[in-house]
């Protein structure tokens, strides 16, 4: 598996990162023992960094994964917090739950804030004390924003930055996947460790997978990418791809055609109704304030995704 420093961190990571939000409760419910032999497979195989968050409810996964591991790993977590109490109170259920006394990375998750540093201080404050304290190694932002990406290179205390990129820009909020990344690349040259999400666009590339997945992995200033993967399959594809730049054809016509779904996270669901209209097929209506699929008539086409300004409908 290929490495990386993770900017000024001086964390070395595989370039392929468990992304671990597929297998919780939002998106494939797997057990934590399904999840956690999942997780495994993927470190004995030389993945050394794993994606959760507390909204994503896969820390007993990860702690199912990493029991008795020997190997190096780096566990990364985001709290969505608006304050410092419940941001605290985030990371102490983390370290609770993974059974440790210090998560290697946290980051503010502010996914759609435009100015993380002003909406967010307190938060961000708070993630710098429990840094002083012991408790988090480094602190960092995931954000969907290009202006949150390019203020995070002027603020040295966010080590690490989790942007939105692929091919398409679909998901970033402010602008293309070329400003993007020329925002990345600005970020990284600040020594800011880099490792990118939504490669696949939440599901809705996963036609042309590797074709997306190059795209992200040559971007300059990526020190690595995040990927949820769901079978031991789909870890070894992604192995192969990311160590040597080879793909089985026949593994990645299979993974690529596979059967998919529109699944739309309801919890995160506001009811404003975009999506409706995107869907050029009418699989998509609104019930109980909630958007609803008729996976019958849904052809998992992914505009709905594109128009969704909550990024809450993947294709899984």
């Amino acid at each position: 598996m290929q490495q990386s420093i993770l900017g000024r961190t001086g964390i070395t990571v595989s370039r392929l990162v468990y992304g671990t939000l597929p297998m919780g409760p939002l998106q494939a419910a797997l057990s934590p023992d399904e999840g956690g032999r999942l997780i495994r497979h993927a470190l004995e195989l030389g993945v050394s960094m794993l994606d959760t968050a507390e909204l994503y409810g896969s820390y007993p996964h990860i702690r199912a994964g990493v029991e008795g591991y020997r190997g190096s790993v780096t566990i990364v977590s985001k709290t969505h917090a608006l304050d410092a109490t419940t941001a605290r109170s985030h990371i102490e259920r983390g370290l609770r739950e993974l059974g440790r006394e210090r998560i290697d990375i946290v980051h503010c998750h502010a996914a759609r804030v435009a100015d993380p540093f002003v909406d967010r201080a307190e938060v961000i404050a708070e993630l710098l004390k429990m840094k002083a304290e012991g408790k988090i190694g480094h602190v960092g932002l995931s954000t969907h924003y290009i202006s949150a990406v390019r203020r995070a290179a002027q603020h040295p205390e966010i080590e690490v930055v989790h942007p939105l990129i692929n091919r398409t820009g679909m998901g970033i909020i402010d602008g293309t996947a070329q400003e993007m990344a020329d925002a990345i690349k600005a970020c990284a040259d600040s020594g800011t460790g880099i490792y990118a999400m939504k490669a696949l666009a939440g599901g809705n590339l996963i036609s042309s997978a590797r074709e997306s997945i190059g795209y992200v992995l040559g971007l300059p200033g990526v020190h690595a990418v995040a990927l949820g993967m769901l079978s031991q399959e789909e870890i070894e594809a992604n192995i192969r791809l990311f160590s040597t730049g080879e793909a089985d054809a026949v593994a990645w016509q299979h993974l690529e055609a596979r059967t998919r779904h529109l699944r739309i996270m309801e919890r995160f669901c506001k009811g404003c109704g975009q999506c409706v209209p995107a869907c050029v097929n009418s699989a998509l209506s609104l019930v109980e304030g909630k958007a609803t699929v008729d996976e019958e008539t849904c052809v998992l086409c992914g505009y709905c995704g594109a128009a969704c300004p909550e990024f809450i409908i993947r294709v899984v």
